[in-house]
């Protein structure tokens, strides 16, 4: 089966020799203006956001990235390769093969699937377990499969529901699967007998989707917290100020008192995830300072009068 490449450089817009601090920039620039929250007037932003998220997992993990960069240099001009999109290559209770193959909303594409393994995968994909299927007349139970199953933090804050499209030896299933509100990273969601056909009458095994979360371009989870950018002026943090941070629960007026230090960590209790039924984790806030790219010529003399009239000396 044919799987298009994708380029994940052209897709951040930044060069193959981007720096990973370029990637991030890029990536949080395209996060919010795609993420659905924000651009609910666009009609493909949620498609767009998936694929600004991928090519951000991808470029940001340097692990993916060597290979990613290895591997695409075989696909010049944006040609066809050939694999299995998303599916894991089986014996099947004879010794033959029969493929799984997971579409609808895992959250990755057929490309990114093929390469990092982000679609099926069994114990046996050269089929010895089916030999010895054939070989016995016992009931034998089908082995368990896994496949990653990408989670946004909106939905591991209320729960939802996702439709997946399993095709398999005895033909293709859509099954309703629930993503329930809490929900961590890394656990496994499991879906019954929908795993390798079992033999001479033994059940099957299970298909367990590994829960992985989406990159936000605003929070990222430590547990049941979330941690963000609190990104303020120079003269905010010298002078104070009053702001509004977003939490996945509303937003929250705060108040920047006077002289914070760049890296101060603000707590904003309750305002992470889940972690009970009423309970939540916390929201920390990392102050970091943004300059003007470009500051005009009345700004650089107030900038001079600054550095003439302070006293404060940088470097002792």
């Amino acid at each position: 089966m044919s799987v298009q490449y994708r380029d994940y450089y052209e897709i951040l817009g930044v060069e193959k020799s981007a720096s990973q601090d370029e990637i991030k920039k890029a990536f949080k620039k395209l996060a919010r203006k795609y993420h659905p929250d924000v651009a609910k007037d666009l009609p493909d932003a949620e498609d767009k956001f998936k694929e600004v998220n991928e090519a951000y997992e991808v470029l940001s993990d340097p692990t993916k990235r060597k290979k990613y960069d290895t591997l695409g240099a075989n696909w010049e001009h944006g040609q066809d390769f050939s694999g299995g999109p998303g599916g894991f290559y089986g014996g099947g209770g004879s010794g033959g093969s029969y493929e799984y193959n997971f579409g609808g909303s895992t959250g990755f594409s057929d490309f990114f699937e093929s390469m990092f393994g982000g679609g099926g995968r069994g114990g046996d994909p050269f089929g010895a377990y089916g030999a010895r299927q054939a070989r016995s007349t016992r009931p034998m139970a089908g082995q368990d499969i896994e496949a990653d199953l990408l989670v946004s933090i909106e939905e591991v804050m209320t729960g939802s529901s996702r439709e997946l499209r399993l095709s398999r030896p005895s033909g293709e299933t859509t099954i309703r699967v629930k993503v329930p509100k809490g929900i961590g990273e890394g656990q496994k969601i499991r879906c019954a007998n929908m795993g390798h056909p079992g033999a001479n009458g033994g059940p099957n095994g299970d298909l367990f989707l590994r829960v992985r979360f989406e990159r936000h371009p605003i929070y990222r989870a430590s547990g049941k917290d979330l941690i963000s950018e609190l990104i303020l002026a120079p003269w905010e943090l010298v002078l104070g100020t009053s702001v509004t941070a977003k939490t996945p629960h509303g937003n929250v007026k705060m108040t920047v008192k006077p002289d914070t230090s760049p890296g101060t960590r603000m707590r904003l209790k309750g305002k992470g995830l889940p972690k009970g039924a009423s309970d939540f984790g916390d929201l920390y806030l990392d102050v970091t300072v943004e300059f003007p790219e470009k500051s005009t010529e009345e700004e650089q003399a107030l900038w001079r009068q600054l550095a003439e009239k302070s006293s404060f000396k940088p470097r002792g």
